[in-house]
């Protein structure tokens, strides 16, 4: 992981990184409402909510402030693949209810870590308090999807476990 150095740079993650997950959070959303999942298709609804609204103060806090380019392959939840390919269709559908958010919550553990490795690497300390405020966004997610998923059942049947050895 590289060093991220100055603010305007963890800006530009921090956009990609929101950006990705208010469009996922959205995408998954609409897979659940095609299944008539209503309580995960809300909580996704909320979630994208929250994540287009961490975008827009992240526009809010960097206009007028020069951003550097990035490529933002690396904040994809489900690969650099296009919308329409064949792949990334199969994988929503066969995505279970805790797949989903198995996905989601390894995106914000990513996002989490990513901002946690900033706070504990940068020199500049304001850069290091948004780093902070930024991984304590992301945790809070974490804990939000850990909530669902401990009421969420896993939909294979581990046989080994029900016959024994």
């Amino acid at each position: 992981m590289s060093r991220i150095a100055s603010v305007p740079e963890l800006y530009a993650h921090a956009i990609a990184i929101e950006r990705e997950a208010a469009e996922r959070y959205a995408e998954l959303a609409e897979r659940m409402r095609d299944e008539s999942n209503e309580p995960l298709a809300t909580l996704f609804g909320e979630l994208a909510a929250l994540e287009a609204g961490h975008l827009e103060t992240l526009r809010q806090r960097t206009e007028g402030i020069d951003l550097p380019p990035l490529e933002t392959r690396d904040y994809l939840w489900l690969g650099a693949y296009a919308p329409e390919t064949a792949a990334r269709e199969l994988v929503f559908r066969l995505m279970t209810p805790r797949h989903a958010l198995l996905i989601a919550r390894s995106a914000e553990e990513r996002a989490q870590a990513f901002f946690e490795h900033v706070m504990m690497t940068a020199e500049d300390p304001g850069l290091r308090a948004l780093a902070r405020e930024m991984a304590a966004e992301e945790q809070e997610h974490v804990m939000i999807l850990e909530r669902m998923l401990e009421s969420t059942p896993d939909p294979v049947v581990h046989w080994a476990d029900l016959y024994g050895p």
